[in-house]
């Protein structure tokens, strides 16, 4: 899958909640990837990639319809004919209870069809970039966009559980989109607390694992994402410890450095961000290994407990 994103303007300059990364968390993903190394000496299996290996500015896979499997393209957000995100009621009590957190499914399910509307043009701050693409596909046809929706309905049962008043970018509920700017302009608005956009990757067979992307300091035109850098590291951070805990998946072998983190300035969900988000591949669909699991229900369980519990600790400091 890729990332792309729109424009929009950025409103106040967030509060400070949140303190500087500590020791402790900076040691979190190495401990949980210390840990994945010994689950896999013991016996455990890989698990997913995200960005297509050797070119790092495209994580994404090409467009692909449900029926008809695609290579790597670009994705981040789309235009969409419906302006309101899906949110759950407001929680009575948990952990979470007053917090925000926006979860963004990549690509809508329907956007095959308006290929004219998702290949517009959108101002990212440090240029354009289309509303959105299609996402890719498994070798057999299983979709980018429905595991992010699937993914994005078990996150969002787990962190109401928490407490959290939860909203989603889009529910398949739209003709297509939202764009990219759309996309971050909902958890602005949102004021959200946390914001995660979830993907698949389509690079080649072979390149595995999962990664967490994070937004590089970007100042241009509508962009300006140097309040938000150091918290969406440590959310980032986080996610990528507990993905790696919870469902015993790699970090990527194309990307990241064995870190299951990188960085990068050409998404528009990102740099037209003015509170904490980032972007995680999942797994890497066109990857016969990676493929098995992003198409079991019970690995995608996991998936997004894991993804959940690094959200959690992230709020909860």
């Amino acid at each position: 899958m890729s990332y792309v994103g729109p424009d929009f303007d950025p409103h106040q300059p967030r509060r400070s909640r949140r303190r500087p990364l500590t020791v402790a968390v900076a040691a979190l993903v190495p401990g949980a990837l210390l840990g994945w190394l010994v689950y896999e000496t013991v016996g455990g299996s890989g698990g997913g990639s995200e960005e297509a290996v050797g070119t790092p500015t495209s994580s994404s896979s090409a467009p692909a319809s449900p029926t008809t499997s695609s290579t790597s393209a670009p994705d981040d957000e789309k235009p969409s004919s419906n302006p309101t995100p899906t949110t759950s009621a407001p929680a009575v009590s948990g952990p979470l209870k007053g917090k925000v957190v926006v979860i963004d499914p990549g690509h809508n399910p329907n956007n095959f069809q308006h290929t004219a509307d998702i290949n517009r043009k959108v101002n990212i701050g440090t240029g354009s970039k289309e509303c959105d693409t299609t996402g890719t596909s498994t070798n057999s046809g299983y979709t980018e966009a429905k595991f992010t929706l699937d993914v994005a309905h078990r996150l969002r049962t787990v962190l109401e559980k928490q407490g959290a008043t939860v909203k989603l970018t889009q529910d398949g509920d739209r003709t297509f989109g939202p764009c990219i700017d759309e996309r971050a302009s909902i958890g602005n608005k949102a004021d959200a607390d946390a914001v995660v956009s979830i993907h698949a990757d389509g690079a080649g067979a072979g390149q595995r694992g999962f990664h967490v992307i994070l937004p590089g300091k970007v100042k241009a035109g509508s962009a300006d994402t140097g309040p938000i850098v150091a918290s969406s590291a440590e959310l980032g951070e986080r996610i990528a410890g507990n993905f790696v805990r919870v469902t015993g998946s790699a970090p990527s072998n194309y990307v990241g450095d064995g870190t299951g983190l990188v960085t990068r300035k050409d998404l528009g969900g990102l740099n037209l961000s003015t509170v904490p988000k980032v972007f995680i591949e999942c797994g890497n669909m066109r990857d016969s290994n990676d493929a098995a699991q992003l198409t079991s229900g019970a690995w995608r369980q996991k998936a997004a407990q894991g993804i959940s519990e690094g959200i959690v600790s992230f709020l909860r400091g």
